[in-house]
């Protein structure tokens, strides 16, 4: 009988054309985290590199939160309670920077708002780890000049991101987190996805480290974590966990419409990085494939990975 499609795929994955790949990157430590490749919502390759990883670890997913905003405020858009194209003063009046009135809430949520800000900063006189809340984000740059007038460049936007949860809030009558959890991860049964406390990370939830001095931007003699580089609690713009599952139960209830307003799974290609964190989520690559790469090491290793096994599915 002649194997079917995923059974051949699966000995390619892991006979000589993607395995020496993926553990030839591991061995030379650039690589640690986990890759999952799914064939029609199934897993058909699962694979933990680094001391502690297995393939139901959580990492940080760094920017990846991004999109589950994205997804609550089309969701809050069709039940009619915010238009896409109305500026921020019509939901947010007294909103301390007033040219950042301006925006409309589609240039927020496309980077073209023009709101900056430094999200990663210390609040005066306190440490990364007292950013718990939105509104301790908020409080960072809440009366930033814009870097631009909106609509007229495109800049990647951290702060406009925070704004955007905050609106959430402000328009479901919820706590952003509660939001997120009750309107995406539960009805896709992501029951390890979260925004949790840097100092009370369940257990199975990885730690990153990085190899570069965080203030002078130089390499260093070794990895270090990357525990006092991160706020206290992740945030609307990005910084909660998940795990490799997690991810696919999420793309699998996107595929059967069980998360309103998503984007179409094959429209899902994103990524998130920062020091000592960096994760992929690829939905319905051509063949019907899903890649999910996870790792708590600098960028780009989890990208680099995940570029490694989408050559080999071609």
């Amino acid at each position: 009988m002649t194997p079917t499609l995923p059974i051949l795929l699966v000995a390619l994955l892991q006979g000589p054309s993607l395995g020496p790949t993926v553990d030839s990157l591991a061995a030379a430590q650039q690589f640690s985290g986990v890759v999952l490749i799914a064939h029609g919502g199934v897993p058909i390759v699962e694979k933990a590199y680094g001391t502690g990883n297995d393939i139901e670890t959580a990492f940080n997913l760094g920017s990846i939160n991004k999109l589950f905003t994205q997804i609550a405020i089309r969701q809050l858009a069709a039940a009619g309670k915010i238009n896409l194209d109305s500026t921020l003063s019509r939901y947010w009046p007294d909103y301390p920077n007033v040219d950042t009135r301006r925006a409309t809430i589609r240039q927020i949520l496309d980077h073209r708002s023009g709101i900056a800000g430094n999200i990663f900063a210390a609040p005066a006189g306190k440490t990364r780890h007292d950013v718990r809340s939105l509104a301790d984000y908020f409080a960072l740059f809440a009366r930033d000049s814009l870097q631009f007038a909106p609509g007229t460049q495109r800049q990647y936007s951290n702060a406009g991101y925070i704004v955007l949860g905050l609106l959430v809030e402000r328009l479901s009558g919820e706590n952003y987190y509660d939001y997120v959890r009750e309107h995406i991860y539960e009805p896709a049964g992501m029951t390890r996805t979260a925004a949790y406390p840097v100092d009370s990370l369940p257990p199975n939830t990885a730690i990153g480290y990085t190899t570069r001095d965080p203030d002078k931007d130089e390499p260093l003699a070794h990895a270090i974590p990357n525990t006092a580089l991160l706020p206290g609690r992740g945030s609307s713009a990005g910084g909660g966990y998940s795990t490799a599952h997690d991810l696919l139960r999420f793309l699998n209830a996107v595929r059967a419409g069980k998360i309103a307003n998503a984007p179409r799974a094959g429209m899902i290609g994103i990524a998130g990085g920062a020091p000592g964190l960096n994760a992929v989520m690829e939905g319905d690559l051509p063949g019907g494939y899903d890649v999910i790469v996870l790792a708590n090491s600098d960028p780009p290793a989890a990208e680099q990975m995940s570029r490694a096994v989408r050559e080999r599915l071609r």
